[in-house]
């Protein structure tokens, strides 16, 4: 339910009919690029583009978005630290961080994160609910060395 506050120059309330808007949507292109038949690229909408803005975010380093220095969880950069349990705490406040401060459309849930230090990875479960639709969503992602 949407309530409006209206002044007294909006006149008499009591005949004029109150529209209210709908809830917005999210859409955003699809990163494989698959092509349509009519040449044009699939988009994601709803849940999809929300859950696809989310793992961007986390799979993105500091200093790799021009301009915007900060932008992402910087996960990668965290896997040659020494992997006690301080280690799985700051991951956890890196991830709720970025998703709080860059996609507006996610409200962080949960976050459980399962560090292995002999093989350099870092697996995340992260539970978020989509604010425009009340959907829960769970992203679960793993991060190792490449080398």
């Amino acid at each position: 339910m949407v309530t409006r506050a209206f002044s007294t120059e909006d006149g008499n309330l009591q005949s004029r009919s109150i529209i209210t808007s709908g809830s917005r949507l999210s859409k955003d292109i699809n990163l494989l690029f698959s092509k349509k038949s009519n040449g044009d690229v699939y988009k994601k909408e709803d849940a999809a583009a929300v859950k696809q803005a989310v793992r961007n975010l986390l799979l993105t380093n500091h200093h790799e978005k021009p301009f915007n220095q900060f932008f992402g969880a910087n996960l990668r950069g965290l896997l040659f630290e020494l992997a006690d349990d301080f280690l799985e705490f700051e991951i956890n406040e890196a991830i709720i961080t970025a998703v709080t401060n860059y996609e507006p459309r996610a409200n962080i849930l949960g976050v459980q994160t399962s560090v292995t230090g002999d093989k350099n990875s870092i697996a995340c479960r992260i539970e978020f609910q989509i604010i425009s639709t009340g959907v829960i969503e769970v992203i679960e992602t793993s991060i190792a060395r490449l080398r």
